[in-house]
């Protein structure tokens, strides 16, 4: 809030006595920051409704009290609540405007959406309503539900507008439009809430009074391998699954590494050409490698297995992004903030004004993983995917019974990778068949080579390509699929208010 604001309302917590705050007139909740005690305003008084958990599990370098600018607005960050389930974990972060009024910044994984209430007049179905893929309008826009999930409050602190039940699940449902908007319905209150907003970059936000860099120390992030039994490290505050580089055990940590911890044996261990910790900078940005999968896919009514490479790439406030390897050449890949609008019959799709041919649609299935995860990764999780494509732009699209993901990306030089990782010495193995464009003469030798060897192509297509072996290579007689970047729950890009 801009220095000068005077607070709306104090009085004393019934827990402790300590005083409590509130910079908005608009914002009922809070939690106090000495007793942890949650509590609302009701009149002249606060109320005293339990204790809820004010820690944090994560980095982020927002925190309470930080100021920034939205569309020409002051405002200030002044309390933030952990929403989750077993499958993802996001943060909203309350803004208070210097007019009183509130917006949300919400925080997934490094992916930033800031939003504002609806007004309450428009019409909400009910939660058990809601079908993945439905369009409906908003506002004179359509969007596409994106995503339906049930979640529960991990944590709070601060000030807030609402509070919702600790340990008490309520849905929640995401729609998003092709102009990359974001619609988020929270039915932890009655009437729901509804939060409009669009992707933003904290830079664009101006912020002041961010969080520190420093390392957060967390001695419970270590824990033994339940295969080999070798000391590992989760180094990543969001990581859902890992595996061991002793034994290649894929390990599932979304239930905590002081739970039951369920591992998966990869007896065909597979060799980045990256190797995972390698940092790297793509489109001015400082990535490190984080992850590795390889993935196949068939397409419908075809036998032939292709392969692709997945590189989860993470910067602290970038996000994670994904690096793609396939046999037509690399591509940087993210998750699209919003849904793209697909043409009748699924030829096309439409998204920020650009118009993308469908170019295949196959079944995806994870093979092999090393590294940490946000998501629970699971060797042989299977998507439905579509990918489009403009020009070097990309996009695609991934089915789970759960949630449609989609991916928005560009394709990368060969040369260009292995330079932004330092491995100019291999950059003979990054090479695929993305080969530059051709000048005319060159064009005319080609066709008439083409011509020559034409049978033998014939030939060779008929045969079975038995020195192969899709599980741990890129294999197809075809110029390949790119991927999207794998599926990763609800947090590729999504949950965002």
């Amino acid at each position: 809030m801009a220095e000068g604001t005077q607070r709306r309302y104090e009085a004393p917590c019934p827990g402790c006595g300590a005083p409590v705050a509130f910079q908005s007139a608009q914002s009922t909740h809070a939690v106090c920051a000495y007793c942890h005690s949650s509590v609302v305003r009701t009149a002249d008084a606060l109320a005293r409704l339990g204790r809820i958990a004010d820690e944090f599990t994560d980095y982020s370098p927002l925190k309470i009290g930080a100021t920034g600018q939205w569309k020409g607005q002051a405002f200030t960050l002044v309390g933030r609540l952990q929403l989750g389930n077993a499958q993802a974990r996001w943060t909203d972060w309350q803004a208070v405007f210097d007019d009183q009024s509130l917006g949300s910044l919400s925080e997934d994984n490094g992916s930033f959406v800031f939003s504002t209430p609806v007004p309450k007049a428009v019409s909400i179905p009910a939660f058990k309503d809601w079908r993945l893929g439905l369009r409906r309008p908003l506002g004179g826009k359509t969007f596409a539900v994106s995503a339906i999930t049930e979640v529960s409050v991990l944590a709070a602190q601060g000030e807030l507008g609402h509070l919702p039940a600790a340990g008490q699940p309520f849905g929640v449902v995401e729609l998003r439009s092709d102009s990359g908007e974001v619609c988020s319905i929270d039915y932890a209150s009655v009437p729901p809430a509804v939060w409009l907003g669009s992707e933003v970059r904290l830079d664009d936000l101006k912020l002041t009074g961010l969080a520190g860099d420093a390392v957060r120390k967390d001695q419970g992030r270590h824990f033994n391998c339940p295969n080999c039994a070798a000391r590992l490290e989760v180094k990543l505050e969001t990581t859902k699954s890992m595996s061991c580089p002793s034994c290649n055990a894929l390990i599932d940590l979304s239930a905590g590494i002081g739970g039951e911890l369920k591992h998966a044996i990869q007896d065909e261990p597979v060799r980045p050409l990256i190797p995972l910790g390698t940092t790297g900078q793509l489109r001015g940005i400082d990535w490190q490698v984080v992850g590795y999968q390889h993935r196949s896919g068939t397409e419908p009514g075809e036998d032939e297995v292709f392969g692709w490479q997945e590189y989860l790439l993470y910067n602290r406030k970038a996000g994670f992004q994904f690096l793609v390897d396939a046999e037509d050449g690399w591509s940087l890949v993210k998750p699209a903030t919003g849904a793209p609008q697909v043409m009748a019959g699924g030829k096309a799709a439409t998204y920020l004004g650009t118009r993308y041919a469908l170019q295949y649609s196959y079944r995806a299935e994870t093979q092999y993983v090393a590294g940490e995860f946000y998501w629970k990764v699971e060797r042989g999780q299977v998507t439905e995917n579509s990918d489009y494509g403009a020009g070097r732009h990309l996009l695609s699209l991934e089915k789970s019974k759960d949630e449609w993901t989609w991916s928005v990306g560009e394709r990368l030089e060969s040369a260009a990778v292995a330079k932004a990782f330092k491995l100019d010495q291999k950059t003979e193995l990054f090479k695929r068949t993305d080969a530059a464009p051709l000048s005319d003469s060159s064009r005319e030798v080609i066709k008439v080579i083409a011509i020559v060897v034409l049978f033998f192509i014939v030939a060779m297509l008929m045969r079975a390509c038995d020195d192969c072996d899709p599980q741990v290579e890129n294999c197809s007689s075809t110029s390949g699929r790119w991927g999207g970047g794998s599926f990763g729950g609800s947090s590729s890009g999504g949950w965002h208010k």
